[in-house]
């Protein structure tokens, strides 16, 4: 059975860091790609990064190149958010996903319940 569940939120100030992760079960991790995705309040779910199948090509939203940075621990079946000098803007629930396929994106077969981010001004 496919799961995945995330971990790691928080509440953080402004400038503060944090790290998600996201632990995947009943497949493995490395041969697909999962993304992060973010709902913000009054906002639709946007993806914020994104890392591929086998050679962990990555991606990331403009709003959080730089600070963020996506990783997989293969030996674990997990992967993370890396989330640096957090801003306001990056509060929101954050949840992983995957439709057991090659690229990231919003309509993904899978998803874990979300970890709340709160960044304070």
């Amino acid at each position: 059975q496919v799961q995945l569940a995330e971990s790691g939120g928080g509440l953080v100030q402004a400038g503060g860091s944090l790290t998600l992760s996201c632990a995947a079960s009943g497949f493995t991790a490395a041969w697909y790609a999962i993304g992060w995705f973010r709902q913000a309040p009054g906002k639709e779910r946007e993806e914020v990064s994104c890392i591929k199948s086998r050679e962990g090509t990555t991606n990331y939203a403009d709003s959080v190149k730089g600070r963020f940075t996506i990783y997989r621990d293969n030996a674990k079946n997990i992967v993370y958010l890396q989330m640096r000098s957090l801003k306001p803007e990056h509060t929101g629930v954050y949840f992983c996903a995957t439709y057991l396929g090659s690229k990231c994106r919003i309509g993904s077969d899978y998803w874990g319940r979300g970890t709340q981010v709160t960044v304070s001004s």
